[in-house]
């Protein structure tokens, strides 16, 4: 993997494996992606915590990987995952792709939540 092409972080693509839906996108540095690989649970690297971090570590909203693509130039991954839990997004949703963006720079919310994020995360907002 050329993790060194973009600072030591590599884009990580979250693709739902049985529905093909894309519920979100996160970094990983080389120790994400070998402990990914390990335990067969996503795992992130955290921009804004600076550590590893394990998707559902709070929730208990878990992605189990089934299958990890490369892209052609080593440096992005495509993660197809089998998620367990309700959704993937800190803000409530299954998938962090929520809002459609029209033309003229407005976003409007396209999906319903699927749990209420205050419950889980105990009213702290997640990043």
């Amino acid at each position: 993997m050329a993790f060194a092409k973009s600072g030591g972080l590599i884009p990580a693509i979250v693709q739902d494996n049985r529905t093909g839906d894309i519920l979100m996108l996160g970094f990983m540095n080389q120790d994400a992606l070998a402990e990914t690989q390990r335990s067969g649970d996503v795992t992130f690297f955290s921009r804004s915590r600076n550590r590893l971090w394990k998707k559902g570590e709070s929730s208990g909203h878990v992605l189990k990987v089934r299958d990890v693509l490369v892209d052609c130039d080593a440096d992005a991954v495509l993660l197809r995952v089998e998620p367990i839990g309700p959704g993937v997004c800190h803000e409530g949703y299954r998938s962090c792709f929520f809002k459609r963006l029209a033309a003229d720079g407005t976003a409007t919310i396209i999906a319903e939540k699927t749990f209420e994020p205050e419950r889980v995360y105990g009213g702290v907002k997640q990043l």
